[in-house]
């Protein structure tokens, strides 16, 4: 776990934080009508960093979707993104293979984001 992990906030909370932050900059398949579209490797990364935890994976449809266990909870961040309930398979994914969902500069703007987020809302 990260020296500077902290105590989990609720999704809903989580979500509100990171709905905040994601844009195109973060993924390229984010829209203003789906906002969390794409961004799952790109967040349960950002996430691990900052809580730790596990990163997992389970896929949905042909692709990987990436999620987090932290403090012993599933959390998905970015499961509206998806029409219909997800069959969670909760499989161990490593670090690489999440980071192969995205790119560094997608990573490194949502790391910055979501730690600003973080901040003012004083978690």
């Amino acid at each position: 776990m990260p020296s500077d992990a902290r105590a989990v906030p609720p999704t809903a909370v989580l979500r509100r934080l990171l709905g905040e932050c994601w844009s195109s900059r973060t993924s390229s398949l984010w829209s203003a009508e789906a906002p969390s579209r794409g961004q799952c490797g790109v967040t349960a990364l950002v996430l691990n960093d900052r809580f730790g935890g596990e990163i997992l994976k389970t896929r949905v449809g042909d692709a990987w979707h990436f999620y987090n266990r932290l403090a012993d909870m599933r959390v998905d961040a970015t499961e509206e993104q998806f029409p219909g309930p997800i069959e969670y398979l909760d499989l161990a994914a490593s670090r690489d293979e999440a980071f192969a969902d995205t790119r560094e500069d997608q990573y490194r703007e949502l790391s910055r984001l979501f730690a600003a987020a973080v901040s003012r809302a004083r978690l």
